[in-house]
């Protein structure tokens, strides 16, 4: 029994469980990116609403409530580009592409760690400088299996880059003795 539903010769009990599969495996990268943005946002909120709001922030900083929807979209792409990559090419496929995935992922929960809750402002402009290459990196790699899952990072890359040009300007309007605390050795 053919069927047109899935590939050529593919019955549609088969099609069925791999259209099955597809889903879980997007619930699955949902659910790794979500926890990933719970993680950050929970750092977040520590510093926003203490030390970072009383803070000197460069003209070109948006209001605090466009960050939510933002990152909200954006880790969206990131799970639909990560699933696209992993069921085009599996696992075992796009091993490298999606280890970049992850450690990027790791980066960006690491960032507002470092520069809410702990205030280091300048190692978190080190840091996100990095989570911003890590992230062109995962989209060069996601270009071998999908365009479209690379194109998805783009908007992520530029965002971060965008973030990184205000982490840096927050770090280096602090005063003195607190940028010293939060600065990478020279």
């Amino acid at each position: 029994m053919t069927s047109d539903a899935g590939r050529p010769g593919e019955t549609r009990q088969r099609a069925a469980h791999r259209g099955r599969a597809a889903l879980v495996g997007l619930a699955a990268f949902l659910g790794a990116v979500f926890i990933a943005m719970l993680i950050a946002g929970l750092a977040t909120r520590v510093g926003v609403n203490g030390w970072y709001a009383e803070a000197s922030k460069p003209f070109w900083t948006p209001p605090d409530w466009v960050f939510t929807p933002v990152w909200t979209a954006l880790y969206a792409l990131m799970a639909v580009a990560a699933w696209l990559v992993w069921r085009r090419s599996g696992w075992h496929g796009a091993r490298l592409a999606l280890t970049l995935f992850f450690v990027q992922l790791g980066l960006n929960v690491l960032w507002p760690i470092l520069f809410f809750s702990f205030k280091l402002t300048g190692w978190a402009s080190l840091e996100i400088l990095l989570l911003v290459l890590a992230i062109l990196a995962t989209a060069w790699r996601f270009d071998r299996h999908s365009r479209i899952a690379a194109a998805l990072l783009l908007p992520y890359a530029v965002w971060t880059g965008y973030a990184a040009s205000i982490s840096i300007a927050v770090w280096l309007m602090m005063p003195g003795a607190e940028a010293a605390g939060g600065a990478p050795p020279a």
